[in-house]
Parts: C-alpha cells; structure tokens; sequence
C-alpha cells in the first residue's frame, strides 16, 4: 500500500506537542506537554491495557480490532482501538496512524464526532480509547430496511453536515464519509469515526492532492487526479443522501470500473416519489463541476441555506435538542451479560493485556467523564474498503 509523500505531520495542539515516530521494528510515541500562560489543565495519567476489562470484538480492520471495554475503575464503556505495529508497518500505514491520533488529539468537541479519551501504546501494540457508540453502523440499519423515509433521510444528513462543516472549520477534509464510518449512539443521534483518511491544513479554497476514499462515494475530481478542495466532503455526503433515500449509492454497478465511469461521465438519475427539495439538494451536491456544486464557496452555511433542510434548526441540531426520528434497539449490558462474555473470551483478553507496560499519557480532566446508556451494536458485514491512499501517476504502474 503507497502513500504520498506529504510534508512531515507536526502537532501543535492546544493540547500539546506530540511527536510520533515510526521505526523498523516499533513505534515511538513521545508525549509532551506545552503549556502556555492560558494554561488547559492536563493530568498526567499512567494507562495500561489491564486498567480494561475487555467484552466483546465490535469491529475488525486490515491491522487491528475495536473492542468493546470497561474502565474497571472508572466503570465507564469504551471502544478500543487495537492497533498491531508491525502489521502497521508492514502495510506502510504509519501515516494513516499517524494522521487518525493527530486530529483525535485535538480534541474534537462536537456531539456528532467519536472522541478520544486516551491513547497508550505497549511493545507490539497502539490503544485509542474512543466514545462507544452503541446504537450500530449507519450501513447496518441500511442493510435491514433498505431506504429512509425522507425526513429520517434529512434528519442525518443534518447531523452530518454539521460535524463535516466543524471539521472543515479546523481545516480538516473528512474524505470518506461512508454510511460505515457512521455511527448511531443509543438515542439516534450519529457520529463520525474514523479519521484515518482526514487531511489536515486545507482551508476554504485549499487544496490538496492524495487519492483516497472509497470508491462508491469518490467525488469525480480524485478520480481525474486534479486537485480537490473541501468540496469533495459535501460530493460525498450527497452520495450518502442518496443511497439513504434509495438503497444504493449513486452511479453503482457491480463493475468497478463501470462504477468509476458512471462517476465520471453517465448522468445523474435521482429517486423517484421525493421532494423538490431532495432533488434540488442531490443536484447540487452531486455537481461534477465544483465551481458550481453546493457548498464550495461558503461550505455548509450554503447547505444551511437550501429548502431541504427548511425544518432544522441548526442551533438546536447541535444542542442535540432535536429528537431523532429513530431511537435504535439496544442491548444492555447486566453484570451476568459482563461475567459471560468475560468468561467466553478470555483467550482474548490474555492476548490483549499480554504486553502490560505501561506508558504515561496526557489527557484533559475534561475527557474524564462516565457514561451511561450502555449497549453492544449490532454487528455488519460486508464492509467496503477504501482505496489506498497513493500519488497520481503520470502513466499507470
């Protein structure tokens, strides 16, 4: 898998100064802590894979698993993150890595993106501790009901409108926006994950060059290798609309390559039986020119301004004081529920707590916070993959 040779990442966070560093055979993480005279409060806090009750594999990845876990002190629930170096390493994904913890760490606030609660490494092994997000993947519950009424449909693309428009505030571009990359929590609400693909330092009217993505949901100008903007966030999210209201993405086809033309060259043919509104707004994100796609020029205070979205108000939306139109079906987790799957998966747990050294973390006393509304998601199958992220090619290779 190659990546592009981009400029080195630093961080400099409100935060801190973090410096990660990849080797042969391990990954360095140095955590330091800069403090400035507005001083955040920061605790120093020794974390290591044993502080964890470990319950159930949630998900699985190409270099690791997310694990459903339990703060045994704190006994608030987490998805963990479990990361393999060398597995890492050996798909030269370290700047994948490298680029998920950079914008986790800098402390994403927004109640429609998962957040990082700590992050810790062993030998052989990265942690992140993320927001569990019990309600189930976006594709799950496409899967089993096919399509959105229009309003469930508007509801999410609300919610997900706001959190691209708070990353592209940071000058961050999301760049695979997937109904697998989001997440329900117990009340109905999304939330974005994974950052792995994000790119950092692209501001309105930025640019940037790297193709990534998943090929269902990749705006025409990473498929014609040109530069591409923010705007490639809201392609992406019109697609998204799309295959909630339909069942499908736009331009699919079994063929992938047939798939890609459709992006490129075959017209846009829209759902039948919706409003003028969800025709206007797929229009105008699904716009192959990007001078004219919606959102390019003022991002999402356009999306804020179109009829689709008459009925929202956007202050409350971000409140969370808009009640969901769905509430997911969730399964609680009793001590009984704790002991059996503890005692189901020991093998498991041997194998994650196997490497207990700890390593000293910096985390906000603000991040330090329980939870409550606990459940296992439902599990998926299925999941598409994205593309490797690899330079344009003058001729292919």
């Amino acid at each position: 898998m190659t990546l592009t040779q981009e400029r080195p990442l630093t961080y400099a966070k409100m935060k801190g100064l973090v410096t990660f560093i990849s080797g042969r055979s391990s990954f360095l993480i140095i955590n330091t802590f800069l403090a400035t005279y507005h001083c955040f409060l920061f605790v120093f806090i020794r974390v290591k894979p044993s502080d964890f009750d470990y319950l159930k594999v949630i998900g699985t990845g190409s270099f690791g698993k997310v694990l459903l876990a339990r703060h045994r002190k704190e006994g608030g629930y987490y998805a963990v993150k479990v990361l393999d170096k060398q597995m890492i390493i050996k798909r030269k994904e370290q700047r994948r890595v490298m680029v998920e913890r950079s914008v986790l760490l800098k402390g994403l606030k927004h109640p429609f993106l998962v957040g990082l609660h700590f992050s810790f490494q062993t030998p052989k092994t990265l942690y992140f501790v993320l927001d569990f997000a019990n309600g189930g993947e976006l594709f799950y519950h496409l899967q089993r009901e096919g399509s959105f009424p229009e309003p469930r449909a508007a509801f999410y693309a609300a919610e997900i409108a706001a959190a691209l428009g708070y990353l592209h505030s940071l000058s961050i571009v999301y760049r695979d926006l997937k109904p697998e990359n989001i997440l329900l929590d117990s009340e109905g609400h999304v939330m974005l994950t994974d950052f792995g693909l994000c790119k950092e330092g692209v501001a309105v009217g930025g640019i940037t060059h790297t193709f990534c993505g998943t090929p269902e949901y990749l705006a025409p100008e990473v498929l014609l290798g040109q530069p591409y903007s923010l705007a490639v966030d809201w392609w992406g999210l019109g697609a998204v609309l799309f295959e909630m209201l339909s069942g499908l993405p736009p331009f699919y086809s079994c063929s992938r390559l047939e798939m890609l033309e459709n992006i490129l060259y075959s017209p846009l043919r829209l759902p039948s039986g919706l409003s003028e509104g969800a025709h206007s707004l797929l229009k105008g994100l699904l716009e192959r020119n990007i001078s004219k796609r919606l959102g390019q020029r003022l991002d999402i205070e356009e999306l804020k301004e179109h009829q689709f979205f008459a009925s929202i108000n956007w202050d409350d939306l971000v409140a969370r004081k808009v009640r969901p139109l769905f509430i997911p079906k969730v399964v609680r987790i009793n001590q009984k529920m704790v002991r059996n799957i503890i005692s189901t998966s020991s093998r498991l747990v041997l194998i994650v707590l196997s490497f207990s050294r700890p390593v000293l973390v910096m985390c906000a006393t603000s991040l330090l916070r329980s939870h409550c509304n606990l459940s296992l998601p439902p599990s998926t199958t299925g999941r598409r993959q994205p593309l490797p992220a690899q330079p344009f090619l003058d001729s292919p290779s």
